[in-house]
């Protein structure tokens, strides 16, 4: 399975919203972490899976039948 990290500039190309969008609105109220972005280690930096956010975004059946639990696993409710 590939996976394609892109910066919040690299997402903000592909989805036509501003990269300010998706930092203060996107990732905190639709986007999960460990899920949808990742933070690396030590650092500031986000990384988002695109392919996580593309499958939400198609309306992909499965994932919507999940809640994330605070531990990083998910519930299927």
């Amino acid at each position: 399975m590939k996976i394609t990290f892109l910066t919040g500039a690299q997402l903000a190309k592909r989805l036509h919203y501003s990269e300010r969008h998706i930092r203060e609105y996107l990732k905190d109220r639709h986007f999960v972490e460990g899920v949808h972005y990742v933070r690396l280690p030590g650092a500031r930096r986000i990384l988002y899976v695109w392919e996580n956010i593309a499958n939400d975004m198609l309306g992909n059946k499965e994932a919507m039948d999940t809640i994330p639990m605070a531990n990083g696993e998910v519930c299927h409710g």
